[in-house]
């Protein structure tokens, strides 16, 4: 089955206070068992910002990998959460989305995985 990331970023969310992050930690928990208890999830976190970046890493003139501690990437948007979840369709995909939505009451966007690379012989 292909598998899909459903994930939010960060700027989409408004402000909230501790107890509405509480709540919606316990609704979309709810969704991720359900998820669980399908079969479908295959891994999943949140809490994701900008300041949770280690570094950033580049290719080098010199062909080596270039370490860069912040700032990253000069962009509004940064991942926030996601989920990985391994569904037979687009429309499953959907539907699970649309569950975390409703509990988070903030967009998701769907993204399908291509698959591996096919090599030629």
């Amino acid at each position: 089955m292909p598998e899909y990331i459903i994930a939010f970023n960060d700027e989409w969310v408004d402000e909230h206070t501790t107890e509405q992050l509480i709540h919606k930690r316990d609704t979309s928990m709810a969704v991720t068992k359900e998820m669980k208890d399908a079969g479908v999830f295959v891994y999943g976190n949140g809490g994701i910002d900008a300041s949770t970046a280690i570094c950033s890493v580049e290719l080098g003139d010199d062909g080596e990998p270039v370490f860069t501690d912040g700032p990253y990437v000069e962009t509004k948007e940064h991942l926030g959460g996601f989920f990985v979840v391994d569904v037979p369709d687009d429309e499953t995909a959907r539907y699970w989305a649309g569950r975390m939505a409703v509990a988070l009451d903030w967009p998701q966007e769907i993204h399908r995985f291509p698959g591996p690379p096919r090599l030629e012989d």
